[in-house]
């Protein structure tokens, strides 16, 4: 018996020499920022935080995964996603902690140099998942494509078109698929961290482009996710800020070639987007 002792407590010195006593974290992304948290991990390690950045290729994935508690912490949607992923699962008890930027939707085109020069009929894709959808929408009508009903909100789809002059072929497919199809259609609205990963410039390459400036893109700006019972979190309130250290925000701005605006907005901000947003 006291042999079996001295093994279990010798085992758990040997895994406390292996953590080096650093508490664990993990954070879930899909974005185009993993420099930025490749640097927070190494920022990290001079605070005892232990940092996994876990992958995700399918939005639909990562905010279960924080609600089942496979992560601690996600970073990749905007708020008008999580407001509506929270609607319709109404067990998830998750929020935004902070904010992290604004990356601008755009609209590509490997066949077309000028948006005045769309054809009739032209083949049109854009994200299929419900907040990008709507918000494409709203990108391919202030270019000046389509027109949409009155009420065309942030849950909008392609039936709520009222008018449609050129005649386009607009087809809602996964978000993924938008820069990897961009070759068989005419445009492909991508979002902003698509657009890089496929090789893209966010910032040079689309033929249209949000205005970041505008008022009606502040559901769009990106989060960091939690549970609500972890929003006083010591530990995950330091690698947020550690998100917004200079040293990774200029990781942020040379991986995204400077195509996305970096945004740090106060809880109150953050309180008041999202209860607008719930109503």
């Amino acid at each position: 018996m006291k042999k079996l002792l001295f093994l279990v407590v010798a085992a758990l010195v040997v895994l406390a020499a292996c953590s080096g006593g650093k508490e664990k974290v993990t954070v879930g992304v899909a974005s185009n920022d993993t420099k930025a948290w490749e640097k927070v991990k190494e920022l990290a390690k001079d605070k005892d935080i232990d940092l996994e950045i876990k992958q995700f290729s399918d939005y639909n994935v990562p905010n279960k995964a924080l609600s089942d508690g496979d992560i601690d912490m996600n970073a990749f949607q905007h708020f008008a996603f999580l407001n509506e992923y929270k609607k319709s699962h109404k067990n998830a008890k998750i929020s935004a902690a902070s904010t992290t930027v604004l990356a601008p939707l755009g609209i590509y085109s490997d066949k077309i140099k000028d948006i005045k020069n769309v054809k009739n009929g032209a083949k049109v894709i854009v994200p299929n998942d419900v907040s990008n959808q709507a918000r494409s929408l709203k990108l391919l009508e202030a270019a000046g494509l389509i027109k949409l009903d009155k009420g065309f909100g942030l849950t909008g789809s392609i039936k709520d078109i009222k008018d449609n002059p050129k005649h386009l072929k607009i087809k809602a497919v996964d978000a993924q698929q938008t820069a990897r199809a961009l070759s068989d259609v005419d445009l492909s609205v991508i979002n902003n961290g698509v657009a890089s990963k496929a090789g893209l410039d966010p910032k040079k390459d689309p033929l249209f482009q949000e205005k970041t400036s505008s008022k009606a893109v502040e559901p769009y700006i990106n989060v960091i996710a939690i549970n609500d019972k972890d929003k006083d979190n010591k530990t995950y309130k330091e690698i947020i800020k550690l998100y917004h250290s200079k040293e990774a925000q200029k990781a942020l701005k040379e991986d995204t070639k400077d195509g996305e605006k970096s945004v740090d907005l106060s809880q109150q901000e953050i309180k008041e987007i999202e209860q607008r947003l719930a109503k």
